[in-house]
């Protein structure tokens, strides 16, 4: 017997709109990124995990990740539901897991890794100055030759 509040048409409706693209955080990001002057390409499948953002020319890969999904540690992450906790600790867990398996591919194969909370759009000025600090960090190569 379940506790929750909804009928099994109800919760699958609800659950039916969880969303793993074009979330509202991810579209706050392309929108930072690109009054940053930044561009990029979305979901790269032929990559580890399928980052959310790519910029292939400096190799910087984003993962936009929601903080209770992907078990992070502020108070929104740390929540775990009353009904179903073995559930749901375990499958945080097995999200954990493969976002650690993602980023040690993508690092081996010599990308950057940079993971955007849910909870980092909190402060968007903070991450707006993190963001424009790590795209002047990681410039893009020169197109222009080479003067001699």
């Amino acid at each position: 017997m379940t506790t929750d509040v909804y009928d099994k048409a109800k919760r699958s409706a609800v659950m039916a709109r969880v969303k793993s693209k074009d979330t509202t955080p991810e579209k706050a990001l392309r929108r930072i990124l690109t009054s940053l002057g930044a561009r990029y390409r979305l979901h790269r499948k032929d990559l580890p995990g399928n980052p959310d953002l790519v910029m292939a020319g400096r190799k910087l890969a984003f993962f936009v990740h929601g903080c209770f999904w992907h078990g992070h540690d502020c108070a929104r992450g740390s929540r775990v539901p009353k009904a179903n906790r073995d559930y749901w600790l375990a499958k945080v867990a097995r999200n954990v897991a493969r976002d650690e398996r993602s980023v040690a591919a993508l690092k081996a194969a010599g990308w950057r890794v940079e993971v955007i909370w849910e909870c980092d759009f909190k402060d968007e000025a903070a991450l707006t100055a993190r963001l424009q600090a790590l795209l002047t960090s990681t410039s893009a190569p020169s197109t222009a030759p080479a003067s001699t």
